[in-house]
């Protein structure tokens, strides 16, 4: 049995985990840590409890699974290899800069950790086939949809895209005019990373979405657009899941799904 931790419980991902732990037969959930309702039973022997640091000093957790807030989550990381806690970050929100401390932190104490923008297996493969799509389109841009109490933006799955379409493609602006914003913000942001790129990334945030983004390329007489839905939250487990069993046997740093598959 795979010992789980859950941080960031009581939180609408953080519960669909718990349910995961619960009900899989290779997981056993020993700890759930949140702010709020401290104190409710998740299971007959687990509450919730809010000090992290006290949690983590139990000594039959194999991995902790992380979905708090992006205000939060970079110290937690590293609270989690500090300790030689393997851990699966799910919470969005980190820097590039921050990403790269943590993976060297890991590399040098060989705990493994999992940083995964996204969990749903389709919205991993819809990045996969924008990064192939960017060898022969050299205009395109990114629309994400949100529930409006997310509170990053653009979301960490609309970065990771990308990122990744930047690897195959160093300018998606190709014969555009100079442009002229008449109201701030209205060509959305522009993504740039080591000075190539140029992608505009647009965020919505609005009530009755959970999670969708669309990845637009254009080019003389023709629109490719390939997108992904996500309509509940349980769609993410298969992927946590997948991410907990590699972690439980390899000690590497991972950013994003795609890399495991």
């Amino acid at each position: 049995m795979i010992k789980i931790a859950v941080v960031g419980a009581n939180g609408k991902m953080g519960r669909e985990v718990i349910n995961l732990a619960l009900n899989d037969k290779d997981l056993s959930l020993v700890c759930a840590v949140d702010k709020t309702d401290v104190g409710k039973e998740v299971c007959s022997n687990i509450k919730i409890e809010d000090n992290l640091d006290a949690a983590l000093t139990m000594p039959d957790i194999d991995i902790v699974v992380d979905f708090t807030q992006p205000s939060v989550v970079f110290e937690n990381a590293k609270k989690y290899l500090s300790k030689n806690i393997k851990a699966i970050i799910g919470t969005t929100g980190l820097t590039k800069e921050q990403i790269l401390e943590l993976e060297k932190t890991s590399n040098a104490s060989n705990c493994g950790m999992v940083i995964a923008p996204n969990f749903s297996l389709g919205a991993v493969l819809m990045m996969k086939f924008s990064k192939e799509a960017s060898k022969y389109f050299s205009n395109a841009e990114i629309i994400e949809y949100h529930h409006n109490q997310k509170k990053d933006a653009p979301s960490g799955t609309s970065i990771k895209t990308a990122q990744m379409m930047i690897e195959s493609n160093s300018n998606f602006k190709l014969g555009n005019c100079d442009e002229k914003e008449t109201i701030s913000g209205a060509r959305g942001a522009e993504f740039v990373e080591d000075n190539k790129g140029k992608i505009q990334i647009h965020a919505v945030r609005m009530p009755g979405f959970v999670a969708s983004q669309e990845v637009i390329f254009g080019s003389d007489g023709q629109i490719f657009k390939i997108k992904h839905d996500t309509i509940n939250r349980s769609c993410y487990m298969s992927g946590v899941k997948f991410a907990i069993e590699y972690l439980n046997k390899n000690n590497n740093f991972v950013y994003g799904l795609e890399n495991i598959l």
